[in-house]
């Protein structure tokens, strides 16, 4: 099905940028934007900025840009439909679909149709646990007997899958899913050299997992009867929409609880999650039985640099508690812990203690994992030295990982005190830690190749030439033939860029009373053609636009039709951001604004365009004199290029009279 455009444009003007992104990553306000850590790129400093006025979102560091569509596009990797859908429900927009094209079916990707799928079957085990007698007798009472309540179960979407060899796999069909797809979405399983498949959830309850947005991505089944033969949980295997390592079960029921509490507890079991849910504690995730690992601790630090672990009291679970928090030292979080009393889980702990006596021992219980750890390590070493020279050697390597200096001088002060050693030697045996490490990351730079890329990203190439004209003045010139040239990096091509930056930007803006910044670049620019393709084209539009007596503004190219324009548009409207945060980072300074200097600029941009164009033709000339044998010709090459020398003097001096230095 495809969306009309009329709903297309609901949904692109309901979709509030800063909310979108915001379910996605913690903003925080700086200035009119705000910023966050990339969720397209790992980084522990944030240069992902979001524009809400021109509802767009750049990253400085990676490059990303877009608007809401683009941004649920890139980070669900979906096509366009898709993400207008995911906007739609988010916004309770009906949508009014039509019949898609046979070349629109072909484009839905193989994402898209198991996303579709999984969500299909979903919906296939709820209705099952909740109308059909096996669902209700075996899947429902277990439900009821752990304590979950109907609207709890609604939540967390949970299920039940019959006890049948091809109970899902015949609705699935029935309703158009071929089996391929459901074998790629993990839901059926076919035996190799045979054609008949089977389902792989038979008679279980079914624990739905949920991606950041809400999207089913896989599922996790639990038997309900004793069977030796039968493993007691299964899962979904890893398929194309579903990694375990960068998955956290309840994420999507947990992020905007995260975000307002600012920490994140983390515990091992679906149940503990959703008995957590039930009991008012929202902000909670599961790893899902395995060890931590490092996407899952950067999921996590896009909602809260806090994290809190809730495990079992027995030396099994502090044990488990213990692995891989190195990781999060080193992601720059905060990590802290809570043993529980012997015997306990978060689920049956919170159903004998209460909400808030759970809470309540929460509360007292948690200690910062350094502290945690050197108390542990402390007991179990005793009185032997050797033990307590290891666990100080195993404390000093945590600390050596927290990235930030005075967190570690905390620690390390904190750590000599429960230790009854010397700082000075905590500090010493640290800094030989970090020093290893600092070796180690330059080795492995110095391996990888230096990488450069153009302003935009990408590379162009163009066609431009210029000639001497009788009537040409020292800041005029008028195209000629076409030569082919590329432009990848030229001073040239970062002036045409320019250009277009500030037409984009502030073409309406006057630069004096009733006078444009558009009418006058686009006087100064009347004889002048630009050699970078999209450059040229945004120019000619402003051209076509004057002619009608319009001035088109930012937002005609930051919606525009072709993805490509868009792009670029956001890219350059965003340099004005990075420069309002750069100048917002001064504080005390006062910085004049691009607008109150937007003279000076466009003055100076437009003199720097015809001085590259002039030094371009200088070269193009000095090419022709060395190639020809013809002396009149080499004479004629010569006076033309004089007359460009003269040009490119004559700018020279007036920049020298527009900026300094």
């Amino acid at each position: 099905m495809r969306i009309n455009q009329e709903t297309v444009e609901r949904i692109k003007h309901a979709a509030d940028i800063v909310e979108v992104v915001g379910d996605f990553v913690a903003l925080k306000k700086r200035g009119a934007n705000y910023m966050a850590c990339c969720p397209f790129h790992n980084e522990k400093s944030p240069s992902f900025n979001v524009n809400p006025s021109r509802q767009i979102y750049k990253c400085f560091g990676c490059g990303a840009a877009g608007d809401s569509v683009k941004f649920v596009m890139e980070l669900e990797k979906i096509g366009f439909g898709e993400a207008l859908r995911y906007l739609a429900k988010k916004y309770n927009i009906e949508i009014e679909e039509q019949e898609a094209s046979p070349e629109e079916l072909l484009r839905q990707n193989e994402r898209e149709s198991l996303l579709i799928v999984l969500n299909f079957a979903q919906q296939y085990f709820q209705e099952l646990l909740t109308t059909n007698e096996e669902g209700q007798a075996i899947g429902l009472s277990y439900f009821r007997n752990r304590g979950f309540t109907d609207p709890i179960i609604n939540q967390f979407g949970l299920g039940y899958s019959l006890n049948e060899w091809d109970g899902l796999s015949k609705a699935a069909t029935k309703r158009g899913y071929n089996v391929d797809i459901l074998e790629k979405a993990g839901l059926v399983i076919r035996k190799e050299g045979e054609q008949r498949s089977y389902d792989r959830f038979r008679g279980r309850v079914l624990f739905p997992v949920h991606n950041v947005s809400g999207k089913v991505i896989a599922f996790g089944a639990r038997i309900l009867i004793n069977d030796k033969n039968q493993p007691k949980y299964i899962n979904s295997p890893e398929t194309e929409v579903y990694h375990k390592s960068d998955v956290l079960y309840g994420i999507f029921q947990a992020k905007n609880a995260i975000r307002q509490q600012d920490v994140c507890y983390l515990v091992e079991g679906y149940t503990d999650v959703i008995s957590l849910h039930q009991a008012g504690i929202q902000n909670v995730v599961a790893s899902s039985g395995t060890s931590l690992t490092i996407e899952q601790i950067r999921l996590i630090a896009r909602f809260t640099p806090n994290i809190t672990i809730l495990y079992d009291g027995d030396a099994a679970g502090i044990k488990a508690a213990l692995r891989g928090l190195d990781m999060v030292l080193e992601e720059g979080l905060n990590v802290s812990l809570v043993s529980l009393p012997d015997g306990e889980d978060p689920d049956s702990y919170v159903y004998k203690a209460g909400a808030e006596g759970f809470k309540s021992y929460v509360k007292e219980a948690t200690k910062d994992f350094i502290t945690f750890k050197t108390e542990m390590l402390l007991r179990e070493a005793g009185d032997n030295p050797f033990k307590r020279a290891e666990a100080i050697g195993e404390i000093v390597g945590s600390i050596s990982k927290i990235p930030d200096a005075i967190k570690r001088q905390i620690f390390t002060q904190r750590t000599a005190n429960l230790m009854k050693v010397d700082e000075q030697t905590l500090l010493s045996e640290g800094n030989k830690l970090l020093r290893k490490q600092q070796e180690k990351e330059a080795t492995q730079a110095a391996k990888e190749k230096p990488k450069n890329a153009a302003p935009l990203a990408q590379e162009f190439d163009g066609l431009v030439s210029f000639s001497e004209d009788e009537n040409t003045t020292s800041e005029t010139f008028k195209p000629v033939e076409k030569q082919l040239i590329t432009t990848t990096q030229s001073k040239l091509f970062y002036q045409e860029q320019e250009c277009i930056r500030l037409l984009i930007s502030y073409a309406q803006l006057d630069l004096e009373p009733n006078y444009s910044l558009c009418r006058y670049a686009l006087e100064q620019l009347a004889d002048l053609s630009f050699e970078t393709p999209q450059f040229a084209h945004i120019l000619g539009s402003f051209r076509e636009a004057y002619k009608r007596q319009e001035v088109l503004d930012t937002n005609y190219f930051l919606n525009h039709d072709d993805p490509d324009i868009q792009q670029l548009a956001i890219t350059l409207v965003s340099y004005n951001d990075k420069h309002e945060l750069d100048d917002w980072d001064r504080k005390g300074i006062i910085v004049p604004t691009e607008i109150e200097k937007l003279a000076d600029l466009m003055y100076g941009n437009i003199l720097r365009l015809k001085k590259g164009i002039a030094e371009h033709r200088m070269k193009e000339l000095l090419n022709l004199m060395n190639q020809t044998a013809d002396s009149e010709e080499s004479m004629d090459f010569m006076r033309q290029y004089m007359h460009f020398k003269n040009v490119d003097k004559s700018i020279a001096n007036l920049l020298g009279t527009v900026i300094s230095g």
